[in-house]
């Protein structure tokens, strides 16, 4: 299979241990893959000037919380970077080049922008997968406070983010210790990706359904719920060989899956292509 230039560079920026992963870089391949006269190296220099002007704002005493509110003046006050509310399934909140050109996106983009120019700054954050959410925090052991750049920069402690589940699902939801652990590079552009997937899905966009998976599968290929979700596609646009593996890999994989009985079926109107 030929790629395009853009799933090329997003196929070696990821082909490296996960720690190398520039993840802006690797976000901005996405994006351009949609838009294929993205300038990746452009939107980097926009995030180097943001990331100059807030260290020229720096105080001369660098406190974790002085860090943080001198990173959210400038963000959200004087470039007035906003959680999209209003649109939240529009697809152009997944896409960094947007992110930065109309300062409005999701949890996942804000907090690669936030995570982008902290690390600038010589002040790393990770990101923090929380259930139908996205934080981040220093990347510091002894620093148990987190950053919500959906909400503004909001600053918020354990409790705070218990409360935030809560609103998130609109009932009480038991805070699990793996709520609040740090998430790998792959895993955050996978999480953009899947936005992206389920925006495409309800639009029923089915080609670019098929690249977002595609490049889930580049991040994990033995995501066993993408090679079934491609292997249906396949299937729908008769593309039996193909869709043979991905839904045997499933069931290699899955065993015991709740729809292995319905997946069995559409491999048997396959048959031997």
């Amino acid at each position: 299979m030929e790629f395009s230039f853009a799933r090329q560079q997003f196929y070696q920026e990821i082909h490296q241990p996960d720690e190398y992963i520039i993840l802006e870089k690797a976000a901005l391949y996405i994006a351009q893959e949609e838009y294929p006269k993205l300038e990746v190296d452009s939107y980097l220099q926009v995030l180097d000037e943001i990331a100059e002007a807030i260290r020229e704002r720096l105080p001369s005493e660098l406190y974790p919380l002085k860090t943080l509110q001198t990173i959210n003046q400038y963000l959200y006050t004087d470039l007035k970077f906003i959680g999209n509310t209003t649109d939240y399934y529009d697809p152009r909140n997944s896409f960094l080049n947007d992110v930065l050109d109309r300062r409005t996106g999701i949890p996942i983009t804000l907090s690669v922008v936030y995570l982008a120019i902290a690390q600038r700054i010589s002040f790393p954050m990770i990101g923090i997968g929380m259930p139908g959410h996205f934080l981040i925090r220093p990347d510091q052991e002894d620093m148990s406070i987190f950053v919500d750049p959906f909400h503004q920069g909001e600053i918020l402690f354990s409790q705070d983010c218990q409360e935030r589940l809560n609103q998130l699902f609109g009932e009480p939801v038991k805070m699990k210790p793996h709520f609040l652990e740090a998430v790998a590079n792959r895993q955050v552009l996978a999480r953009i990706l899947t936005n992206l997937k389920a925006i495409y899905i309800y639009q029923n966009k089915i080609e670019k359904v098929l690249a977002a998976i595609e490049r889930i599968l580049m991040l994990f290929p033995e995501a066993a719920f993408e090679l079934r979700d491609r292997g249906i596609i396949y299937f729908r646009t008769n593309r039996w060989i193909e869709a043979r593996q991905d839904l045997e890999r499933y069931l290699e994989l899955q065993p015991m899956a709740e729809d292995r009985d319905t997946i069995r079926q559409v491999l048997k109107r396959i048959g031997n292509p």
